[in-house]
């Protein structure tokens, strides 16, 4: 399914336990395959810089449960610059999509100074839109987020099942690329997020392997707890 030319996904959230991950992985192992890119078994790093503006507008939309909305970030995995991503993650009712294009480490770099204007040039629709976001109102790196990803797939209907663990948000600095970025836990030891993804249905296989996890639904946010975190920190 496409709106605007962007494909749109179907995206359930909940909070599960050691206990229920345990489970669940095993039962997933029988009939879902592991993302290939997981080169260790445990998954991979996912370290995100999400931006803002003066308004704190995707801070309080997303608490406020606006139905559509956007976030803008880069993102990078395993703490490496092959690749960094720049990405636009938009919902649409029950539905979201993404949007990612490259940037090279310097890009990176030049965005982290808050120097934009090379984006105004850019080939990618995407880093124009950044571009005049921030030219509009002051659109800024706030924090980076950062987990461990294990991810499951299956073929029927395209689903994507990920255990997002050790959930934590920088402390200080956003440069997810310095040698002194530094993160905290922002959630209990043993707590993680499952995160289905798929197009239009859920499989009848997902749902009797998923259904134990399946009893309530969260509006989970890594970037709001992440941000939360940090703004408790600012004022202890």
């Amino acid at each position: 399914m496409e709106y605007l030319g962007h494909r749109l996904r179907q995206e359930l959230k909940y909070y599960i336990n050691e206990s229920d991950y345990h489970t669940l992985r095993s039962r997933l192992s029988a009939v879902a395959d592991p993302d290939p890119n997981m080169a260790d078994p445990e998954g991979y790093l996912v370290t995100s810089v999400y931006f803002d503006d003066i308004h704190q507008s995707s801070l309080t939309e997303k608490e406020a449960g606006y139905q559509f909305r956007k976030k803008f970030r880069i993102r990078c995995y395993n703490r490496s610059d092959a690749p960094i991503l720049l990405e636009c993650k938009r919902k649409y009712g029950a539905y979201v999509s993404k949007e990612s294009v490259p940037l090279s480490r310097r890009e990176y770099e030049d965005i982290l100074s808050e120097e934009y204007d090379f984006l105004l040039s850019s080939t990618f629709p995407l880093c124009r839109e950044l571009y005049a976001h921030h030219h509009a109102q002051l659109l800024r790196p706030v924090v980076a987020v950062e987990y461990l990803r294990e991810a499951w797939g299956m073929r029927e209907g395209a689903v994507r099942i990920t255990f997002d663990k050790d959930i934590s948000a920088s402390i200080g600095e956003c440069d997810m690329l310095s040698e002194s970025f530094e993160v905290r836990k922002v959630l209990e030891p043993g707590r993680m997020v499952l995160e289905i993804k798929f197009d239009l249905f859920l499989p009848s296989t997902a749902v009797q392997i998923l259904k134990t996890a399946m009893t309530e639904r969260c509006a989970i946010s890594k970037y709001v707890m992440c941000r939360n975190e940090k703004r408790r920190r600012l004022f202890r």
